[in-house]
């Protein structure tokens, strides 16, 4: 009897240990599951975050770039205004040269007419 006793402890004590193995097992094994989705989600955070500065540098870049053409557009149009005010001006000096001129004949051709 007492062989027997011995014997369903041991058995017992087997089975107990291979539950606790079981147990360990499992627990290991949920850790592991939670560690990888938490790897993933952090690899995702990650991802997300660097498309999104990205998109954001992508947008400055276009900001930029849209500023630039309006300066550049502004400055074009400035260096126009001022070569076609200068050409009125040297349309109106030849102009009044002209007419100098014009006197200057005139009044040489009566001193001399």
């Amino acid at each position: 009897e007492s062989l027997r006793f011995e014997k369903d402890a041991a058995v017992q004590q087997a089975v107990q240990r291979s539950a606790d193995e079981i147990q360990q097992l499992k627990n290991t094994s949920t850790s592991l599951r939670d560690e990888l989705e938490s790897l993933r989600f952090e690899k995702d955070a990650a991802v997300q975050q660097a498309v999104q500065r990205s998109i954001d540098e992508i947008a400055q870049l276009k900001d930029t770039a849209a500023q630039l053409r309006d300066e550049m557009e502004s400055t074009r149009f400035e260096y126009e205004e001022k070569f076609q005010q200068q050409a009125l001006e040297k349309v109106d000096e030849h102009r009044h040269l002209q007419e100098t001129i014009e006197q200057l004949r005139d009044e040489l051709e009566g001193k001399h007419g």
